[in-house]
């Protein structure tokens, strides 16, 4: 079973799964189909479509032997079940602490002490701060954090920006920087162990996909024939 991310990521992956070698029946890209549970190409293996977040939880918990999800996800996470072992150089942005312009000229971050944030990443937002010294109480949110600051729910928020865009449309800049982000082939720890050939199949042909090859080696037959 191989977990996909729905969303923007899923777009920047399809043309690497197709040189990869793995190819989902047709209702996989209609846009109007709600099935969330695919049929491939290869005999046994199937493809789930969830969202980020949960692509991680169904790999550690080892419903799904592969997925594909942000690093981002991996370390809000931080699951020792998962092992993250290639970068799939898509999906990349990168994860920032923003403020309101107008708080830009009077404000020292080196000086916070406490800080209230709003965020989708809670334990990221504390390791990041608490490394700083600084205090991080962390309000929980899935989306609209740009909303946060105007509202006075708090004055700062933590995510993931692209081009900026975004902030600078909700009066918002970039203040410090936390990580780069990209989307990552994620692998369930127990799977590599015991269906060791198979993994190092799927990931060689992954590699060659980032590299702008087509996979051309016929798949092995344990590959052929993984299941869930």
């Amino acid at each position: 079973m191989v977990a996909v991310p729905k969303g923007r990521i899923l777009d920047e992956l399809r043309p690497l799964m197709r040189r990869a070698g793995l190819e989902p029946e047709a209702a996989f890209d209609d846009r109007a189909y709600r099935g969330l549970r695919f049929a491939t190409n290869r005999p046994g293996v199937e493809i789930i479509r969830v969202r980020s977040f949960d692509v991680a939880t169904f790999v550690a918990f080892g419903a799904a032997h592969l997925g594909v999800a942000g690093n981002d996800v991996l370390m809000e996470i931080d699951s020792p079940e998962v092992y993250a072992p290639l970068d799939l150089a898509i999906g990349r942005c990168r994860m920032v602490v923003a403020e309101p312009m107008a708080l830009a000229a009077p404000d020292e971050p080196q000086r916070w002490s406490h800080i209230r944030v709003a965020t989708k990443y809670p334990q990221i937002t504390r390791r990041h701060f608490a490394a700083r010294g600084v205090q991080a109480e962390c309000i929980k949110l899935n989306g609209a954090m740009e909303l946060a600051p105007s509202l006075d729910l708090c004055r700062r928020i933590v995510d993931l920006v692209s081009s900026g865009s975004t902030l600078k449309a909700n009066g918002l800049h970039e203040v410090e920087h936390i990580a780069d982000v990209s989307a990552r082939l994620i692998v369930n720890r127990a799977a590599w162990k015991t269906r060791a050939a198979e993994i190092e199949d799927w990931l060689d042909r992954f590699r060659q996909a980032v590299a702008g090859e087509t996979a051309t080696r016929p798949a092995s037959p344990q590959t052929a024939a993984a299941g869930p």
